[in-house]
């Protein structure tokens, strides 16, 4: 949320510079729409993006156990993506409300390098809905059993956050085992300039400096996808 950022765009540069074809799914927001000109969040902008998400029927985010219906459309993308540019597979990283996208979409064999950066529904209203992700029993299966055959998935988060409770990257270690890494931030790591308190590790609250955490944590996406879908 609220889409795709400048930042988020810039996050796509980067993965198109190490050698990869980066694809933004619009399904949100106005994309290259600053949500925090002037260094002030723009609140009317951010709900009318969440509002409609919300309610819609292609995004699971109140109910737990299920798949976000997007993700079949997600998953043909994919499919279209490698079919036009070749390659190993193919990538996906979700951020904040699309965060778990790329888990769901790893039920593909083509997707060879998820990245589920803050992840954050459904909404941790419960303690339930804490320890869980926006993924069916059946797709989570599916995926347990690529991650005992070598898949890896990295998982990004501030401790601090919120949105992103603790209680889901420990589910997804019980559930994925060793295949699940978790890259877990504290909140001085943040870029301190931001609008928000610490949440969007390689976009909003990134520290783009050598040594910087958040910057690690980039270059560890970045490590992924190129160990897996460059030849």
């Amino acid at each position: 949320m609220p889409g795709i950022t400048p930042k988020v765009a810039d996050f796509a540069r980067r993965v198109a510079g190490i050698g990869c074809t980066a694809v933004l799914p619009h399904l949100f927001g106005a994309p290259g729409r600053d949500p925090a000109p002037d260094g002030k969040p723009d609140l009317r902008y951010m709900l009318t993006s969440m509002v409609p998400a919300c309610v819609s029927k292609e995004f699971t985010v109140w109910a737990t156990g299920r798949t976000s219906p997007v993700i079949d459309w997600l998953r043909a993308l994919a499919a279209d993506e490698h079919e036009r540019c070749g390659g190993p597979g193919v990538g996906a990283i979700g951020m904040c409300f699309t965060g778990g996208f790329a888990l769901a979409m790893a039920t593909d064999e083509r997707l060879l390098a998820p990245v589920l950066s803050q992840p954050s529904m459904p909404i941790a209203l419960t303690a339930s809905r804490k320890a869980t992700i926006d993924i069916s029993p059946e797709d989570l299966a599916v995926v347990k059993r690529r991650c005992a055959d070598g898949l890896e998935v990295l998982g990004l988060r501030f401790r601090s956050d919120r949105l992103v409770p603790s209680e889901r990257f420990r589910f997804l270690e019980r559930e994925l085992g060793p295949a699940f890494r978790a890259v877990e931030l504290d909140d001085d790591a943040a870029n301190p300039d931001a609008s928000m308190s610490p949440h969007s590790v390689v976009t909003e609250h990134l520290v783009d400096e050598p040594g910087q955490p958040t910057r690690q944590a980039l270059d560890d996406v970045l490590e992924l996808f190129r160990s897996r879908l460059l030849p």
